[in-house]
């Protein structure tokens, strides 16, 4: 989707700070519309993470306006806020399950909260984690779980509520390259259905393999997008 897509997000004049430290992030514009496709690269320690925790509402902004699904998210209450993140999935790094869940509650976990029926719940999720090879481990819990697993439990969390706007933290970086490249099907698949879909990544195969727009972030100042070098940018938004 591209064009006169509706726009998912927009940042104008963003700065992040966490308490009294200086900035992270410094003068953030950005655009997302639906249906892009955006890999997030950069150095470690640029500000990739702290930029996926302030678009997924983790973190309000120190300066300027965040737009998310048309609000501005400083002008709304807590409970709009909490509506406006089921609508965003996120893969994140150290995975953040809830260790006390199995693997099954864990992804079931967005469904629920969204109200959906329980047995469509049932069927989702068991027909997700069996398409990730996890059929076996549905009532594993966390710690039960591989870091390889647990990636997947968290990606398959990430998707299955089918959010408008995904952002994944180094999805692949645990997995091996057939789970990779079924994953990276999977957000391809779900951005062309009119998804958002952000990859936060050190992986210079993956710039290389998928021809997308490129976000690049350094020192907390962001520029792009931009297509991979020789690569078409034809996908994104």
């Amino acid at each position: 989707m591209t064009g006169a897509a509706a726009t998912i997000l927009q940042l104008d004049g963003v700065d992040l700070r966490y308490g009294d430290t200086p900035p992270v992030l410094h003068g953030l514009d950005l655009t997302l519309q639906a249906g892009s496709f955006h890999f997030l690269s950069g150095p470690s320690g640029a500000g990739k993470t702290s930029l996926l925790r302030l678009i997924s509402l983790s973190h309000p902004p120190s300066r300027g306006t965040v737009r998310v699904f048309g609000r501005e998210i400083d002008k709304i209450n807590r409970e709009e806020l909490a509506t406006l993140r089921q609508r965003i999935g996120v893969v994140f790094q150290d995975f953040r399950l809830l260790d006390h869940l199995s693997a099954f509650d864990n992804v079931a976990l967005p469904l629920r909260i969204g109200g959906a029926d329980e047995e469509q719940t049932a069927r989702f999720v068991a027909d997700m984690l069996g398409w990730l090879g996890l059929g076996d481990r549905l009532e594993a819990r966390p710690a039960e779980l591989s870091m390889g697993q647990r990636q997947l439990v968290c990606i398959a969390r990430a998707v299955v509520a089918k959010p408008r706007l995904l952002l994944a933290d180094e999805p692949t970086s645990n997995i091996d390259a057939k789970n990779a490249e079924r994953l990276m099907n999977l957000f391809i698949q779900m951005h062309r259905l009119g998804t958002a879909v952000v990859i936060a990544t050190h992986s210079a195969e993956l710039l290389r393999r998928y021809p997308y727009a490129v976000l690049h972030i350094a020192q907390g100042r962001l520029t792009g997008p931009r297509p991979p070098a020789g690569a078409a940018s034809s996908g994104t938004g």
